[in-house]
């Protein structure tokens, strides 16, 4: 028989990250193509409109909030807690240069898909004197 955990913190790990008033750091990947820069964010039941992205200088920040299940409310006791809800924010710092007037965001599948265009590297001739 196990014994029962003496921390609150062994049963539900860091309290901050899974109550409503806490906020949650959901899984991001980014990876990079030839023309742009991807950051893909895991917001399984997540609504489009409950999402917040923007660009401020070389900064993308994602924020927005799951809702607490169905049936929470009526909850008598809980047995394992792994899915976070409530309000969650990644910021993440892009060093690559991209063209912030193009950035476009689309949530599909539970997945958020971020596509940050890079920017064509500026080219000037260079007249030489002789």
């Amino acid at each position: 028989m196990e014994r029962p955990p003496r921390d609150p913190s062994e049963l539900f790990g860091e309290l901050s990250e899974w109550t409503p008033g806490g906020r949650w750091r959901p899984a991001l990947d980014v990876f990079e193509t030839e023309k742009a820069i991807w950051v893909r964010v895991e917001l399984g039941g997540v609504r489009s409109q409950d999402v917040k992205v923007t660009v401020d200088g070389e900064t993308l920040r994602i924020q927005g909030s799951r809702p607490v299940p169905r049936g929470a409310g009526d909850v008598v006791r809980l047995h394992r807690m792994e899915i976070a809800f409530g309000r969650f924010e990644r910021s993440i710092r892009i060093a690559i240069p991209f063209d912030r007037e193009r950035v476009q965001a689309h949530l599909e599948d539970g997945f958020l898909t971020v596509e940050l265009p890079k920017r064509e590297p500026a080219r000037r001739r260079i007249d030489v004197s002789g």
